[in-house]
């Protein structure tokens, strides 16, 4: 159920304004990408081809055919969009690396040419103040990898970690912070059990084990962090949703719990306490293979201690009776994201509470709008969950950085580009950048490193 708000009183310099709620002093601010949704040059430079690339290309499995060739072209324009982040003030940028560029079968030798773009992406950044935030894995899993299963076998999480090891080689003086996975249960849920994402499989079965082996990749990774001499902190960026029963009966109540499992606890709980949920576990089948796929020692791999965990909030779940999802707040163009800026309160209290007082980052919040440039309604979004974060770190919870999505408009997956998510719009034909409205508004946010407490 959601939390009662317990937060004391504000000792913000904005108390003698209560109109005005200010963040830390320190606090980040920043914006988020990942490589197959903005840096094109999918064939370029030594690059391999990802399941998304061969995936976006098969017939029906992206609204009007788009693929991420070109995207944003931020592989051959990055100068351009640093330029953007400074002038916006971010103080903060969260990046993903392209595994197939740095190794294009997946494994083997790293391909100078890749590493070479985020070595200058990266120093870039630097030159700018902006803090890098390098995610290792968004969902571009290297097509060679894929044909020999992928992270369907448990070698796949091993050849992660030997890639992961590979940029902590070559960025780990440079890069401060790491995430090892974007969103496992994305992966699990739409790429393996839906069959909508890449590598469009639908078996949830099977989902389950690939669940495993990206947690266990996760693991393998952070130890290979701790193995190096790079100061860098890591830790996994989660989808997280909170659930709540859709009424006040107790058979939803009940299916409120079993649907936190499946959206939460089955993440957090591996990977902040070393071990499945006893209620999740036991609805797997005696002969799931997933209860196979779980070796000896795995789970003290997978809780291998984080330094922080960073949360992607778009909105919370609420269940009926019968397991069923109901909407009770309004929708965003993408019809399955509720917007619920409580949601997020409830859920930054929750992991406090549940988890200890683990550093937390936003890595991602945000909202898809038809509105070209004027696009009031992302502003309106983006102020109430800032409210939201606020009052949560007024509540104990440590938030560090807040990384809106998405600096660019960019290839949305399954939708292509039908959705706009950037605060930055993108001609895709011309590849010309505009600040839209909520550009102008964030950059007005970081100067003054807060928000109003009501809306403007």
């Amino acid at each position: 159920m959601p939390l009662t708000d317990g937060a004391p009183a504000s000792t913000d310099p904005a108390k003698t304004n209560p109109a005005e709620l200010v963040f830390p002093a320190g606090f980040g601010w920043g914006a988020s990408t990942s490589a197959y949704q903005i840096e094109g040059a999918a064939a370029e430079d030594g690059r391999g081809p990802s399941v998304w690339d061969v995936f976006s290309h098969e017939q029906g499995r992206t609204r009007d055919g788009d693929t991420g060739d070109v995207a944003a072209d931020h592989y051959h324009r990055f100068a351009e969009d640093l330029d953007i982040m400074k002038d916006l003030g971010l103080t903060s940028y969260r990046f993903s690396i392209s595994w197939s560029r740095i190794l294009p079968t997946g494994r083997g030798t790293p391909n100078t040419k890749g590493l070479d773009f985020y070595h200058k992406l990266v120093d870039g950044l630097l030159t700018r103040g902006i803090a890098p935030v390098a995610t290792l894995f968004h969902w571009d899993t290297p097509q060679a990898l894929q044909e020999i299963g992928g992270w369907e076998h448990r070698d796949c999480a091993k050849r992660f970690a030997d890639y992961a090891a590979t940029m902590f080689a070559a960025l780990g003086d440079k890069v401060p912070t790491w995430l090892t996975l974007n969103e496992p249960k994305t992966v699990v849920d739409v790429g393996y059990t839906a069959g909508v994402h890449a590598p469009g499989k639908r078996d949830r079965q099977l989902a389950n084990v690939v669940g495993h082996h990206l947690l266990l990749g996760h693991g393998l990774a952070v130890q290979a962090l701790r193995g190096t001499t790079a100061e860098g902190r890591i830790g996994p960026a989660l989808s997280l949703s909170p659930t709540y029963p859709a009424d006040e009966s107790d058979a939803a109540r009940r299916q409120a719990t079993v649907a936190d499992a499946e959206e939460n606890r089955r993440w957090l709980d591996p990977v902040l306490l070393g071990r499945y949920p006893e209620d999740w576990l036991a609805t797997q089948p005696a002969d799931a293979p997933l209860r196979a796929a779980i070796k000896d020692g795995d789970l003290a791999v997978i809780g291998a201690k984080n330094d922080l965990v960073g949360v992607n909030y778009y909105g919370p779940t609420h269940v009926t009776g019968t397991g069923s999802r109901v909407m009770k707040h309004p929708t965003s163009q993408a019809t399955w994201q509720e917007v619920d800026p409580d949601g997020l309160f409830d859920l930054l209290t929750r992991i406090k509470r549940d988890y200890g007082d683990i550093p937390l980052i936003i890595t991602e919040n945000g909202m898809p709008t038809k509105n070209a440039t004027q696009d009031q309604d992302r502003i309106t979004f983006l102020h109430d969950h800032l409210v939201a974060a606020h009052r949560a770190i007024q509540a104990g919870v440590r938030l560090e950085t807040y990384h809106l999505w998405s600096l660019l408009d960019n290839f949305e997956w399954a939708e292509g580009y039908s959705q706009r998510w950037g605060i930055i719009h993108v001609d895709y034909k011309t590849q010309q950048r505009t600040r839209k409205a909520s550009a102008d508004w964030y950059q007005t946010v970081i100067a003054r490193n807060g928000v109003s407490s009501h809306r403007t």
